[in-house]
């Protein structure tokens, strides 16, 4: 049997992905351009990422008539659409159990429970083919942000034992992984009963052979003194976080049922930077919320150039029938929202340009994750895009570069170092 897998939205989507990507391969299935079996893992998180789903199935559906098709994922769980056509349709739970639905596959298979009573489905991966390894150890979110369908389609918060995760953690870092990304839905909440998100953090630094590890996702609320104690004696943990502010405005962080004001993160991070003064803090920013006013939009902006983010996601708006904000007034209009969109994008480019600069003339080391017509591309712990000439050899190796100019989106450097592992 062959498949092909589509994947939308998130990193936890892909992850998930490359766990069915690998439970198929361990079973005998292969990857093709042709394939017996189509599986699309949907996104819900905004208007667009449900048009784009449901765009890609019917395109799939077309393309591949005679090919069993599976639809899965975020959208799945929030529409609960027994009418999609697709012989099999699963929401967010037994997706590890792909391979029995498949050898057992009779007739249409409907498979969507109620997600609020769904334990932790572990996954994990065995056969992980890229530089940077991921780890999932977390699932769902009891946030309820008033503009967000995630905890609608992801449940409550539940996590992977930490044995289990310092287990997986070791296992890559065996089969040669130098980076490992901890991922989850809501990944700073992680608890495994009194066992904290900074007592694994503390755990993970400590094994030997990793040479980084990165944090997909935090929230403000959740960088406590104890994770600071981490961030300020591991070197570890990596120079950069993406920390989502989502609104620099407190009448509409209030609005968005955040869980902080301007002032509580703007002060948090100060505290951050005074630990690790070169950190590369990225975030989410929301334009176009409910009510958001020119007002709002510049105190954003104002608070956003005090922060000094080196990168912002900037995404517009979207109402998400069944949140709270769906059903507010005010409703911005779109070509509001994508005035607004456009100037934050200028902004990030001109904040990202401006901390690429301070490194011209540094050694520093990335690990290259890309080959391509002589050269390697690659991260820095920072998250710096690093642009060489090298051999291919070099993949997944740490190198030591010199800086020499910004070539944006990258940093052309000259290698002046390495040491192969493997």
């Amino acid at each position: 049997m062959t498949y092909k897998i589509f994947t939308l939205g998130c990193k936890v989507n892909e992850y998930e992905s490359e766990v069915i990507k690998n439970l198929l391969e361990n079973h005998g299935y292969k990857k093709s351009d042709s394939p017996d079996v189509c599986i699309v893992n949907t996104c819900t998180v905004t208007n667009q990422a449900d048009s784009k789903s449901r765009k890609m199935m019917r395109s799939i559906r077309k393309k591949y008539p005679k090919a069993i098709l599976v639809v899965m994922g975020c959208m799945i769980q929030n529409k609960k659409d027994k009418d999609i056509d697709a012989d099999i349709i699963i929401g967010n739970q037994h997706k590890t159990e792909i391979v029995s639905y498949l050898e057992n596959y009779k007739d249409k298979l409907y498979l969507v429970d109620d997600i609020f009573k769904a334990p932790f489905e572990n996954m994990k991966l065995n056969n992980f083919d890229l530089t940077r390894a991921y780890i999932k150890i977390e699932d769902g979110c009891d946030n309820y942000c008033s503009y967000c369908i995630i905890p609608y389609v992801r449940g409550h918060v539940r996590c992977k034992k930490h044995e289990d995760v310092i287990l997986e953690a070791k296992s890559l870092v065996k089969n040669g992984h130098r980076e490992i990304v901890l991922t989850g839905i809501h990944t700073g909440h992680y608890h495994d009963g009194s066992y904290s998100f900074a007592d694994l953090l503390n755990d993970l630094v400590k094994i030997d052979g990793l040479k980084r590890l990165r944090i997909s996702s935090i929230e403000i609320t959740e960088i406590n003194d104890k994770v600071m104690d981490i961030i300020k004696k591991s070197d570890v943990l990596v120079n950069h976080m993406h920390i989502p502010l989502q609104s620099g405005s407190d009448e509409i962080l209030k609005q968005m049922n955040r869980k902080y004001d301007k002032n509580y993160f703007v002060n948090k991070i100060k505290k951050l930077k005074e630990i690790k003064p070169d950190i590369n803090v990225t975030t989410d920013v929301i334009v176009g919320f409910p009510g958001e006013s020119e007002d709002n939009f510049e105190e954003c902006i104002n608070t956003i150039k005090k922060i000094g983010f080196t990168k912002i996601h900037v995404f517009p708006y979207s109402d998400r029938e069944g949140t709270k904000a769906s059903k507010m007034q005010n409703k911005v209009s779109g070509t509001i929202k994508k005035m607004r969109v456009k100037r934050l994008l200028e902004i990030s480019k001109n904040l990202e340009i401006e901390y690429m600069k301070k490194h011209i003339g540094k050694e520093m080391t990335f690990i290259p994750e890309v080959y391509d017509d002589g050269y390697l591309t690659g991260h820095t712990a920072n998250y710096l895009f690093v642009k060489a000439k090298g051999d291919k050899c070099l993949l997944g190796q740490e190198v030591l570069v010199n800086i020499s100019k910004v070539e944006y989106p990258y940093l052309l450097s000259e290698i002046k170092d390495f040491e192969l592992s493997r």
